[in-house]
């Protein structure tokens, strides 16, 4: 049965500046005989305390932290930008309490979405892509302190410190922004430091006082939201003293799978022609004076030298991007988010981490939602959560269900319970193909010998959507099951094993896994299950492509995005294979034709109760 949650409720406040000489006026306000306020704890949570709760009480101020590295070359530490907002009783009555931490590069302004400035996905496969507009500058803001307040309201009044950082080289932050680099896990590393004691703090960017955290117990969680949830697990990997707990909501765990599917140049959902450079126009709000320096470094030599945007192939570059590879010192538990039908960020992002992080034995749960990008968990997991490792209030969080789902139809507050992730009842099914494709062919248990080849020609002008609902298509294969007389409850990462040939020397592959019939429907889930994407040059590995020789069968298998998701019955399962996908893959000219030879390529699906399962939803 669902457990209930109370939904989120993050509103922002306005910044009204106290200055650090102002503290010890606020302190001789209290009267003597005021009762001390103090962290207040029912049914495991943290409650709001009435004396935390004034925000025209609370002490406002910001500083520069010293970090341990210089990424903009100019021979000095780099400082990052940082604002505290806490209550009175931290001066007034010496009171120490833990540090909620939110680290982000959006904080101090962000670059154009427009098209003209991202690379154009309009050419052929293989070819040295046409030149991207450069994105005009970020305005850079002085204004101190210029950054978000907006889970201030939320946590503070139940006894948490909240702190904001600037991620480097945006805003006041000094350095280079990297997209990924190193100083980006080190940075936020510097500040839990610096809560306790560690590191310094001053009240300017250059020079200025001294500022210490006294107030903290140095106990510090992390959370955010996309980029914002990406840095707590950055920070995570250095297996930094202090950070106790964090919630990452749809991290991105691996540039490379951002960016790319598979060896395959894969746009993130919502943005085409995106990659790795346009983020980092995307975020470079930082000094003006750095920036020349940092544009050379960063994005000329380091990405744009590196990302190889013509094959697409895994590299050194990427696997320093990629959060998996840096795990060996990650050692704080974790409470991860996401959505399964999240095209921007993809489950993958979190899945990966979640199942490495359950084998080094740190302690984590997972909660997934049916929606698209971003979604936190319920407040009061959440609470719970920071509570057990902030406050060090043994409320049992060890023992609470590993996954927590939202099922198709429930609020996004009302997750449902699991043992884990995927289900561990779930296990591979193989369903094997049946002629027809390009019309409608079958899926079956059972291999049905000499299905022969069927072909398909590629057209980006032909988006998912149509193929799916074509009756026929030239452009598109499809294979679906027997209409389901009971609802199939899939949990996991579908497999495609595939023996395909084309005609020229690369092609795009797209994969996507459907609900059929398709409609119009509003609701998210109702349509796609799950896609994936793959570059047929990479048959063999990730690292090294190999052109395609014309007419020759080339056999390799991959992951499609993982899902939790109920079939319900009326239903058929639709595998759809194609070639350009217009809304993810490179867009070249219509013609390349792609053969599929059905007796060597099977689908294998993660079904809860396995083959007989499958045998029972399809009587």
């Amino acid at each position: 049965m669902p457990k209930r949650f109370s939904p989120v409720r993050i509103c922002a406040l306005g910044l009204a500046i106290v200055s650090i000489a102002s503290f010890s006026a606020i302190a001789q306000t209290d009267a003597p005989t005021q009762e001390k306020s103090v962290p207040i704890f029912k049914d495991g949570q943290a409650q709001p305390v009435p004396g935390f709760s004034k925000p025209s009480e609370w002490i406002r101020h910001d500083l520069f932290v010293e970090t341990e590295f210089d990424s903009d070359g100019d021979g000095k530490l780099d400082r990052v930008h940082v604002y505290v907002v806490r209550p009175k009783q931290t001066d007034s009555e010496g009171l120490k309490l833990p540090a909620i931490y939110v680290t982000s590069p959006y904080f101090s302004g962000v670059g154009s979405t427009r098209s003209e400035y991202f690379w154009n996905p309009q050419h052929e496969l293989g070819e040295t892509p046409p030149e991207r507009g450069e994105m005009p500058a970020i305005p850079h803001s002085k204004a101190r302190p210029g950054l978000n307040d907006s889970h201030t309201d939320q946590w503070l009044p139940r006894g948490y410190i909240l702190v904001y950082s600037a991620s480097p080289g945006t805003g006041l932050s000094q350095g280079c922004p990297t997209c990924g680099g190193d100083n980006e896990a080190l940075a936020p590393k510097a500040v839990v430091d610096w809560l306790n004691g560690r590191a310094r703090g001053y009240t300017e960017a250059d020079g200025g006082e001294l500022v210490e955290a006294t107030w903290c117990t140095g106990k510090v969680g992390m959370t955010g939201t996309s980029y914002n949830g990406t840095l707590p697990i950055a920070a995570a990997t250095t297996g930094v003293e202090g950070l106790e707990a964090i919630i990452p909501i749809a991290p991105n765990t691996s540039y490379y799978h951002y960016y790319r599917s598979h060896g395959l140049i894969r746009h993130p959902g919502g943005y085409m022609g995106e990659d790795i450079d346009v983020l980092y126009d995307f975020i470079n709000s930082g000094d003006p004076d750095k920036r020349a320096y940092c544009n050379e470094e960063i994005r000329t030599k380091e990405m744009q030298g590196n990302f190889d945007r013509i094959t697409g192939d895994y590299n050194e570059f990427w696997a320093g991007r990629d959060y998996l590879n840096k795990l060996a010192d990650y050692r704080t538990p974790t409470l991860m988010a996401h959505a399964f039908n999240d095209w921007n960020v993809m489950p993958e992002h979190s899945v990966r981490i979640y199942q490495a992080l359950k084998e080094k034995g740190v302690p984590s749960q997972i909660f997934f939602h049916q929606g698209g990008h971003g979604g936190p968990p319920p407040f009061d997991m959440m609470n719970r959560w920071f509570t057990r490792y902030l406050h060090g209030v043994e409320n049992g969080v060890e023992e609470d269900p590993k996954s927590w789902i939202v099922r198709e139809s429930d609020r996004q507050d009302q997750p449902t319970a699991y043992p884990d992730y995927p289900h561990p009842d779930a296990s591979l099914v193989s369903l094997y193909l049946g002629k027809g494709g390009n019309e409608s062919g079958t899926l079956h248990l059972t291999s049905q010998p000499d299905q022969g080849q069927e072909k398909l020609i590629d057209d980006v002008n032909q988006s998912g959507a149509a193929l799916a609902t074509a009756s026929e298509s030239a452009n598109r294969l499809l294979y679906v099951t027997p209409g389901l007389t009971g609802d199939l409850h899939l949990s996991g990462t579908a497999q495609l094993t595939i023996r395909l040939a084309s005609d020229k020397p690369a092609a795009n592959l797209s994969v996507w896994l459907v609900s059929l019939p398709y409609t119009r429907s509003r609701r998210i889930t109702d349509n796609i299950i799950t896609r994936g994407w793959a570059d047929p040059q990479n048959h063999k590995s990730l690292t090294e492509s190999e052109p395609l020789v014309p007419g020759q069968f080339y056999e390799f298998s991959f992951d499609l995005q993982p899902d939790d998701q109920v079939i319900p019955a009326g239903q058929r399962i639709g595998l759809m294979i194609f070639s350009s996908d217009r809304d993810f893959t490179l867009w070249p000219a219509p013609g390349t034709e792609l053969t599929l030879d059905l007796d060597a390529t099977r689908i294998d699906l993660p079904i809860v109760g396995g083959r007989a399962a499958f045998e029972k939803a399809t009587k």
